[in-house]
């Protein structure tokens, strides 16, 4: 950012934050880093469907309210992603209980996270999102793929600072 304003020194950079309200959201911007992906680590998510989710419901056998929190969340994938596995694992066995996951996730950058309330994606998730879950966990419209409500009711997007307010200790 110095460069591209030819501020040579720090000081001089740090003078022009002060000054300039719109450089300092530009900055912070900057330093957010919004990398994400329905399902980005597939060997994590095959352990979560086969080990952590089956291991949760064992701890809880009477069924009930499971609670996840996805801190970080940019625009929702991995949240997304989270309750679509949920869904799948709940499918895969019979259950003598029903449960229920709510999954808060939450993020610094409030852009992000409006993009992950709305819950659309661009044609280029196919992908990273099978066919199979593409027609089970989204409708298609015309801005790309949207978050069904099956999905969309498990999560709550709130922009969250974790270092100043944690919403858990």
């Amino acid at each position: 950012r110095m460069g591209l304003h030819q501020l040579p020194r720090i000081p001089d950079y740090l003078r022009y934050l002060r000054e300039s309200p719109k450089e300092v959201e530009l900055l912070f911007g900057e330093l957010l880093i919004g990398v994400t992906s329905f399902f980005r680590d597939p060997l994590v998510w095959e352990d979560v469907l086969h080990e952590a989710l089956p291991l949760l419901r064992g701890n809880h056998p009477d069924g009930g309210l499971l609670r996840a929190w996805v801190p970080g969340c940019a625009s929702g994938e991995e949240a997304y992603s989270l309750a679509m596995l949920f869904k799948e694992s709940q499918d895969a066995v019979e259950l003598a209980h029903q449960y229920k996951l709510l999954i808060f996730a939450s993020d610094l950058d409030k852009e992000a996270v409006a993009r992950a309330r709305a819950g659309i994606y661009p044609e280029s998730i196919r992908v990273d999102v099978s066919e199979a879950r593409l027609k089970r966990f989204f409708v298609s419209d015309a801005a790309g793929y949207r978050i069904g409500n099956e999905i969309r009711e498990m999560v709550i997007f709130a922009e969250q600072n974790v270092i100043f307010d944690p919403p858990f200790t």
